[in-house]
């Protein structure tokens, strides 16, 4: 579960630049939404996410994530999840305990989500696909592919992005194991304003649980 919580922080973003050209490359397309993630990088986002193969976990998680530059608040039905730029704690409701972290920059790669805008400069091809709706939108797909030498754990990703918008609507990733992630975003908000508070664990909310400092 911690590692599909990961996977859903590296894939989730949000853009709001406009299409300037009629025909724009992958390339082009990456690196706007890269961009516009920088702009315009204080969002709120919902999303479903439907797991298929042979994880344990297999099934849906709903979810919502808030953003501010590194920072970031993740809340699902299993965990809360803060990040406030150095330390992040992990509340995982089941267990009713919170681990505290110091993420190294490895780490810290595979749960910004700033790398999946960047797979295409390290360690992954791509290319645009031939889908031009989802949903009955207009969309650019994007497909990427690890490189075969890849030490990366996420072998093919498909990005759905709204033409009009150039808001991401639906990603795919597959695993080198085999298990598949579905991603659909069901709602954005950006140009939102979020105190540094937000990121951050405030122990008087949850007086019970047991903290688990693994710094």
């Amino acid at each position: 579960m911690k590692r599909i919580l990961y996977s859903i922080l590296t894939t989730l973003f949000v853009l709001s630049l406009k299409a300037q050209a009629p025909q724009e490359t992958a390339k082009q397309i990456l690196d706007n939404v890269l961009t516009a993630f920088r702009v315009n990088g204080e969002v709120k986002i919902d999303f479903t996410v439907k797991m298929f193969g042979k994880s344990p976990s297999s099934g849906e998680i709903q979810g919502a994530i808030q953003l501010k530059g590194e920072k970031f608040l993740l809340k699902t039905n299993d965990a809360v999840i803060w990040f406030d730029g150095k330390t992040q704690w992990s509340y995982w409701i089941e267990n009713d305990e919170v681990n505290i972290t110091t993420p190294t920059m490895e780490e810290l790669q595979s749960l910004n989500p700033y790398t999946l805008l960047s797979l295409h400069r390290n360690g992954f091809e791509y290319k645009q696909g031939t889908t031009v709706q989802f949903q009955g939108k207009p969309v650019y797909e994007i497909i990427l592919k690890a490189v075969a030498k890849s030490e990366q754990a996420i072998s093919n990703i498909r990005l759905y992005i709204a033409k009009e918008s150039y808001q991401p609507v639906h990603i795919v990733m597959e695993q080198r194991e085999g298990n598949r992630s579905e991603i659909t975003v069901t709602n954005y908000q950006n140009r939102q304003k979020y105190d540094d508070t937000l990121f951050t664990f405030d122990r008087k909310n949850y007086p019970d649980v047991e903290m688990i400092d693994l710094r």
